[in-house]
């Protein structure tokens, strides 16, 4: 995507748990991990995607969720959601 499409992702200052819930079913809709779960995808690429700048809307919130969590080890948050 060219970088008009990118945007700043700031973290809310609240946090509601059902995102969790949201994250665990959201699968990626494009690019190399397409098909892929949020939560499953690889954290230097959610890395490299921070570095590069989330895509606008509902997708760049919850990759920018994905990101604080993975960098920060939370990933086991995620555990009790893998089906």
């Amino acid at each position: 995507m060219p970088p008009e499409h990118y945007e700043a992702i700031a973290c809310p200052a609240t946090f509601d748990p059902n995102d969790l819930l949201e994250l665990a079913s959201m699968r990626m809709p494009y690019g190399k991990y397409a098909g892929r779960l949020l939560i499953d995808l690889p954290e230097p690429y959610v890395v490299w995607m921070a570095g590069e700048g989330f895509p606008k809307g509902k997708l760049g919130r919850m990759l920018a969720t994905i990101h604080e969590i993975k960098v920060n080890g939370l990933e086991f948050l995620f555990d009790p959601l893998r089906k």
